[in-house]
This record gives C-alpha cells, sequence and structure tokens, in this order.
C-alpha cells in the first residue's frame, strides 16, 4: 500500500468513523462536555478581533468549498466569464487570508496572555495549529497554483465524492501539488481531532436562541461602603 493511498484512501475513513462515533458518544454520555468554553472574560480585546475573523473567514470560504462540491458544473457555468473567474478568485484569496491573519491572532493570543494560557490546554492549541496550517495552505494553493475554483470541481469534487460513496480513488490527488495535498490531508486530520476537542459545540448550533423570546439579564453589584 502506498503512503498516496494510506494518506486520502484509507485516512479519510478513519477520520470519518472518529467524527461520527466520538461526537455521538460525548453528545448522549457526556452531554455537558459539548462547549466552546468561552475565554472572553479572560481577555476581549484580541479574541473579538480574531475570533470574528476566524469564523467568518472560514465559514464563507466552507460555504465556497461546499458550493463547488455539490454544484461543480454551475461553478464552471460561473466562471467561463473571465471576470466572474477574477473577482470570486480575488474573493476567496482575501477571506483565506483574513481567516489566516485571525487565527494567528488567536494562536498568540493563547501564548502572551498569562490569564488564557493558563486556561489552555494542549488540544486548544493543537486545533488552533491545524486551523492555522489549513488556512495557510489554502491561501499558498490560491496563490501559487491559481484558479482553483476551476480546477477545484474537475479533481477534487470527483475525489471527495469518492470518499463519501465508499469507492476511494486517491489516484486522483496523486499528482497535486505538495501544499495542495498537505491541506487536503490537514482536512482529514482536523476532522478525526474534531470530536475529542471544543469544536465539537458545532454539532449543537443553538438554533432556539433566534426565535426564543428576549431575556433581561439583571446584574447584581455590590455597593461599595
Amino acid at each position: 500500500m502506498s503512503w498516496n493511498t494510506l494518506l486520502f484512501g484509507v485516512f479519510p475513513y478513519i477520520a470519518l468513523t472518529l467524527a461520527v462515533a466520538v461526537t455521538a458518544y460525548r453528545m448522549v454520555y457526556r452531554p455537558f462536555s459539548v462547549s466552546a468554553q468561552s475565554s472572553q472574560l479572560l481577555e476581549q480585546k484580541r479574541l473579538f478581533f480574531g475570533s470574528t475573523a476566524m469564523h467568518w473567514g472560514l465559514v464563507i470560504v466552507l460555504l465556497g468549498h461546499l458550493l463547488a462540491l455539490l454544484l461543480p458544473k454551475g461553478l464552471l457555468l460561473w466562471n467561463a466569464v473571465p471576470l466572474r473567474l477574477y473577482l470570486l478568485e480575488i474573493t476567496g484569496l482575501g477571506l483565506g487570508l483574513w481567516a489566516l491573519v485571525g487565527t494567528y491572532v488567536l494562536l498568540t493570543r493563547r501564548i502572551a496572555v498569562a490569564r488564557v494560557r493558563a486556561a489552555s490546554t494542549a488540544m486548544d492549541y493543537l486545533v488552533l495549529v491545524l486551523v492555522f496550517l489549513s488556512a495557510l495552505t489554502g491561501v499558498l494553493t490560491a496563490l501559487l497554483y491559481r484558479y482553483g475554483s476551476y480546477w477545484f470541481p474537475a479533481v477534487m469534487t470527483p475525489y471527495l465524492w469518492s470518499v463519501f460513496t465508499l469507492q476511494p480513488r486517491s489516484e486522483l490527488v496523486l499528482d497535486l501539488p505538495f501544499w495542495t495535498k498537505l491541506h487536503v490531508f490537514n482536512f482529514w486530520l482536523l476532522l478525526a481531532v474534531f470530536p475529542f476537542s471544543r469544536l465539537v459545540h458545532i454539532v449543537t448550533v443553538p438554533l432556539g436562541y433566534l426565535v426564543r423570546p428576549w431575556q433581561i439579564v439583571i446584574w447584581v453589584r455590590k455597593l461599595a461602603r
């Protein structure tokens, strides 16, 4: 078995199995462990900028990847007009850089701020490093191998669908550049780590907050004598 087959044909199923099984176990048997465990009270300024940039940048970029996965022909039709292709590429690169900067801010915050560092775990650092690596390799791929929104539907979409349909075709990524391969493998690695980290709170999106009645928060402070 070649390394290419092991990393891109076998490991994805290990990652998917862990993501589903461990997440389900935590939600059923350890529901109170499924939490973002915010560190906002420890430091706010860097958290606000870094979290906003990372979350919005990554979410929109991931939606773009999902669009290429579900509607590859539609994306190719959009890119048939050069101006629209350039607009999409520039937007994607900008969002990737935004996410990269945000992740860097959050990572340095955990290292530099003593109170945040004291409350951090090894898993917190690992997740931020993997997210940073994902953003970095994505940006490098966009810069070094341009027009990713054009070749993604032709290469990555068939590969991902082959994995999801239990017919892995790891040879589709065999000839991809190093940074692109690292970007793909890092995705599977992040997926494998996902259920063991705070990221698992993503599966409990509190949609009820959108329709619940307004809540009144009353702050009680002791008056100085």
